[in-house]
């Protein structure tokens, strides 16, 4: 039957799978692997000069472990069971994911002299292109027979971190060295702190102790450090010297006062014995450190899918609802301006044409008062035809002007980016038809037939007038006096007819020529306005269209959005669930791991006493 603690790893396992983890599934599949071993792997920790590689060689009564002040472990050295002693340094191993993790035959096995294996070893590692990754050591003791396996470390620093973390994935417990002659450095606290998230089996070696005098008060130093930082790991001192010298000389004594006698207790009986306990809190320890950094990017997934997703989509959503009421108004307000230019326009051109009318008008009134129609009538009617000529092609000058003008007013209202919609409508021909076409008035000629009537007229009036006069005198009805009277009446009747004449002809000359200059003013108003109106209809037609084709194109842009808003909403509002669905299970894992965490921590019975004396 397999142990709950193995279906819980499990767990863990297909959740980082489910959630595309396979960052934090593949660690948990090579300790899976690991914890299904027979063996306890223990990953012997320490800052250089601690002790850590004497701690071994103490440990398994033998010189495997290169120590002095001038060599530094730099590869892992592994030591086990063996039936005869052995050792060998294994080199190329590329597909093994941490130095310590493959065995034996995962790389080329280099034999070397059991003596001198660390020493090569580290030597080796030390030159470049170097191949050596760890060194391995078999030894026939009796502690290694119980399925003990230690492992000797590089001294672990601020930089190696990362590096040491990995390889306390690979091992079941940690033993970590740190020398009597201060008390935990900051560097070790946080060292432990780690290790113990994803490693909770820990046991810290007080080493040298036989060269501090007052190393109880350090160990209890330590011990209290330790259960005020809330780090569950036991401290035991030890003086590897005193282990040795005890062990050359068969000295009980001498070893219980190592405290190499309770070390060895401790992993036995809290370690070797309860294996499945160290299984479960292993377990327990990195299933919840997996599953919380699993619930810790779902909350974050979570905030972010709250926090952000259709924003974007959204506020341009309501930008593109803004930007057409934005352009119905703007629309408005052009198609307002139009109409109110347009017809202030109609008003000053009407204006502006009855002035100039009216200017000419005066000026045929003053020249009508001396000219004869009969005479110049030809070249009044090519000044006439000229100045109405020129109004006309004034007056549409200025509607044309004054509609570029609008247009380009309405371009920059309704289409400020679009200089290519303002029309050209500065230039058009004035209806000049209109300036020529006068009728020469019916002037009636003062012939020499007319002249002798009007003057014989004059004439018999004026001699029997002044012929009955001189006949009061004696003298006859026609005299010299009556035919002289006769001849100047009848002078007088023929200049009077004439001016009377000429003033006909003007008064007929002037109104041909107001009823000429009027019909012009009627059809240059008329074509003025319907020309005005054309245009406006043109400009309001154009402007129109392009409004109603930038509403359909935000129209149907603001569709796409309002799809796409739906559409991540819709996503979003499944991811959420998805998300709260997980978190739920997730939560239930967790609390599973946390209850079987209680339940080993429950289980475990103290081994006897620590050593203190």
């Amino acid at each position: 039957m397999a142990p709950p603690w193995l279906g819980i790893l499990d767990d863990t396992i297909q959740a980082c799978v489910t959630h595309n983890r396979q960052d934090l599934a593949q660690p948990l599949w090579e300790r899976r692997a690991r914890l299904l071993e027979p063996t306890l792997r223990i990953l012997v920790l320490g800052e250089s000069g601690q002790g850590k590689s004497q701690l071994i060689n103490a440990l398994v009564n033998a010189p495997v472990c290169a120590v002095g002040d001038d060599e530094t472990t730099r590869v892992p050295a592994i030591v086990e069971y063996a039936d005869t002693p052995n050792a060998a340094m294994i080199a190329d191993n590329p597909d093994a994911r941490g130095a310590i993790e493959g065995g034996a035959e995962s790389g080329r096995r280099l034999p070397v002299p059991i003596e001198s294996v660390t020493n090569r070893a580290n030597h080796d590692a030390a030159t470049p292109g170097s191949d050596v990754v760890h060194a391995r050591i078999g030894l026939p003791r009796g502690l290694l027979r119980a399925g003990l396996v230690l492992v000797d470390t590089p001294p672990a620093s601020t930089q190696r971190l990362s590096s040491v973390l990995s390889e306390v994935l690979c091992a079941d417990a940690v033993l970590m060295a740190t020398d009597a002659t201060s008390d935990l450095s900051a560097n070790e606290r946080e060292l432990l702190e780690r290790v113990t998230r994803i490693c909770p089996t820990v046991l810290v070696a007080l080493t040298k102790i036989d060269i501090v005098p007052g190393w109880q008060d350090v160990a209890e130093r330590t011990r209290a450090r330790l259960a005020e930082d809330g780090l569950p790991a036991t401290v035991v001192p030890v003086s590897a010297t005193l282990r040795m010298a005890a062990a050359r000389g068969g000295d009980r004594v001498l070893n219980a006062e190592s405290g190499f006698e309770e070390l060895v207790r401790r992993l036995r009986h809290d370690w070797l014995e309860r294996s499945d306990e160290l299984n479960q809190r292993s377990v327990a320890a990195l299933s919840e450190v997996t599953v919380t950094r699993l619930i810790n990017g779902l909350r974050e997934e979570h905030a972010r899918t709250q926090r952000g997703g259709t924003g974007d989509a959204v506020t341009r959503w309501h930008a593109a609802g803004r930007e057409i009421e934005q352009l119905q108004r703007v629309s408005a307000r052009g198609q307002t301006l139009l109409a109110d230019a347009v017809a202030d326009l109609t008003s000053d051109l009407e204006f502006d044409l009855r002035d100039r009318t009216r200017r000419i008008l005066r000026e045929v009134d003053e020249y009508f008062e001396e000219a004869d129609p009969s005479r110049t009538w030809p070249e009044f009617e090519e000044w006439l035809e000229d100045q109405l000529t020129e109004v006309a092609e004034t007056n549409f000058g200025w509607l044309f002007e004054r509609f570029d003008w609008i247009a380009h007013q309405l371009a920059r209202q309704i289409a400020p980016h679009r200089p290519d919609l303002v029309p050209d409508v500065a230039a058009g021909d004035p209806p000049l038809e209109h300036a020529n076409g006068l009728r020469r008035p019916n002037v009636e000629k003062f012939s020499v037939g007319q002249k002798l009537f009007v003057g014989m007229r004059g004439s018999y009036s004026g001699l029997l007038m002044f012929g009955l006069a001189t006949t009061v005198a004696g003298m006859p009805l026609i005299n010299p006096i009556s035919l002289g009277a006769g001849v100047a009446f009848g002078l007088k009747s023929v200049f009077e007819e004439r001016g009377s004449r000429l003033k006909r002809r003007q008064t007929v000359a002037k109104t041909a020529a107001h009823r000429h200059v009027d019909d012009f003013y009627l059809a240059c108003n008329k074509e003025s306005r319907d020309t005005a109106r054309r245009l406006q209809r043109m400009l309001r037609d154009r402007y129109t269209e392009y409004a109603e084709q930038r509403r359909a194109e935000i129209t149907a842009s603001a569709k796409e959005l309002k799809k796409a808003v739906d559409i991540e909403t819709a996503e979003k509002n499944r991811r959420t669930k998805e998300i709260s669905t997980a978190l739920e299970s997730l939560g239930t894992l967790r609390q599973r791991v946390r209850n079987l965490n209680d339940q080993v921590w429950a289980s475990i019975v103290p081994a006897p006493r620590e050593l203190t004396a």
